[in-house]
């Protein structure tokens, strides 16, 4: 049985870099999509709640292998295009908290 791997990014973003903030998540998200073993994924924004974060980012990968290649391939993605995430984080004071996770069990 392949397990599915859950890539969960957590963003605490100050409120003069949303509007670039989702533009740079909803870019990186069209290349992800094009991927082979890419499920789902999904941006959401906190509306309410006393949590640290309030963006969050959820793609769902078929294996190991996709996240891999996925990694990659977007690497490759932001040399071409020039894009450092860390830098762009630094610079607007985003602070992230990224990992990945596997199913314990269905609700």
């Amino acid at each position: 049985m392949t397990k599915h791997i859950f890539r969960v990014d957590k963003f605490k973003v100050p409120a003069a870099a949303q509007e670039e903030f989702v533009k740079r998540a909803m870019d990186a998200q069209e290349m992800l999509r094009r991927q082979p073993g890419f499920l789902e994924g999904r941006l959401l924004k906190k509306n309410g709640g006393p949590g640290l974060f309030n963006f969050v980012s959820i793609a769902v990968w078929e294996n190991a292998e996709a996240v891999a290649a996925a990694k990659e391939a977007m690497a490759a993605y932001q040399k071409a295009k020039g894009i450092n995430p860390d830098e762009f984080r630094s610079r607007v004071g985003i602070e992230a908290d990224v990992a990945s996770y596997e199913e314990v069990a269905g609700l």
